[in-house]
C-alpha cells in the first residue's frame, strides 16, 4: 500500500514545478510571514484538484515555518490572534464543504483573482489609521475562514489588513506566520474529520516540506526589518508572476 502511494506521489503529473513553487513560496514567507498560499496554489491548482492542492499546500506549510515559530510568539499581538482565529475555526468547515464541490477551473480563476486583488490593495497604499475594535477583528477572522477553506487562503484578508496598519514589519510578519501556522492545524483536522483527507496528496505535502523549509530558512536569512520596501516589492513580484502563471486562459 505504501509503495503503491509513493509511486503515485512521485509520479504526479508537474512535480518539478510544484516543488519548484513549494521552494520559492517558502522564500517569501520567509522574509515577509505571508504568501505561501498565493503563490504555491496557482502553481499547483494546474496539475492538481482543489482539494488535494490545499491539502498538499497545508501538509507542507505546517512544517514550513517551525524554525520561526520562536521568535514569531515573541513578536506577534496576541490578542489580535486569538479574535482572528476563533472565528475562522467556526467558520472553516462550513466553507470546506463547499469547497467539496468546487469546479477545477474555476477554483483557480478564483484563486488568482484573490492574490491579485490583494496585490492591488497593497501595491497602490491602501491604508488603515483608525481604532481596531474587537468587531472588525472577528470579522476579520470569519472572512479568512471563509477564503481559506474555500480557496485556501486565509491570509488576504489579514495580510490587507495588517500591511495597510501602523505595524511595524515584525509585527506583521510574525502574526501573519502565527495566523497561518494555526490555519494550517485547523484545516489538517477538519479534512480528516470530513473524510476529505486523501493518503497521496498528504505524502505530496511531505514530500514538499524538504523545499519548503528550506525556502522558510533562505527567506529568514534575508529578512532586515531596516529594508520593509525591498523585500515588499519582490514578495509583490512573485506573487503576482505566480498568480498570472495560474490563470487557465494562459496554459
Amino acid at each position: 500500500m505504501l509503495s503503491e502511494v509513493l509511486n503515485t506521489v512521485w509520479g504526479s503529473h508537474g512535480i518539478l514545478w510544484i516543488a519548484l513553487a513549494a521552494f520559492v513560496a517558502g522564500i517569501v514567507r520567509g522574509f515577509t510571514g505571508f504568501g505561501t498560499a498565493m503563490i504555491f496554489l496557482p502553481v499547483a491548482g494546474m496539475f492538481l484538484q482543489p482539494i488535494e492542492a490545499l491539502t498538499v499546500l497545508t501538509v507542507m506549510d505546517f512544517f514550513g515555518p517551525i524554525p520561526l515559530l520562536r521568535k514569531a510568539v515573541k513578536d506577534a499581538c496576541r490578542n489580535h490572534l486569538v479574535m482572528l482565529i476563533i472565528p475562522m475555526a467556526f467558520i472553516l468547515p462550513v466553507a470546506l464543504w463547499f469547497l467539496s464541490y468546487a469546479d477545477r477551473q474555476i477554483f483557480r480563476y478564483l484563486v488568482s483573482g484573490l492574490a491579485l486583488c490583494l496585490l492591488l490593495c497593497l501595491a497602490f497604499g491602501l491604508q488603515y489609521r483608525s481604532k481596531v475594535t474587537m468587531p472588525m477583528l472577528l470579522s476579520l477572522g470569519t472572512i479568512s475562514g471563509v477564503t481559506g477553506g474555500f480557496l485556501g487562503m486565509p491570509g488576504p484578508p489579514v495580510i490587507l489588513f495588517y500591511m495597510a496598519g501602523p505595524y511595524r514589519a515584525a509585527v506583521v510578519r510574525a502574526n501573519t506566520l502565527m495566523f497561518l501556522f494555526s490555519f494550517d492545524a485547523l484545516f489538517i483536522t477538519t479534512i480528516y474529520a470530513f473524510g476529505f483527507l486523501q493518503l497521496e496528496a498528504v505524502f505530496l505535502g511531505l514530500t514538499m516540506v524538504v523545499p519548503v523549509v528550506a525556502g522558510n530558512l533562505v527567506g529568514a536569512k534575508f529578512f532586515n526589518p531596516q529594508k520593509e520596501g525591498v523585500y515588499r516589492f519582490a514578495a509583490f513580484c512573485i506573487i503576482a508572476f505566480s498568480a498570472i502563471k495560474g490563470l487557465p486562459f494562459l496554459d
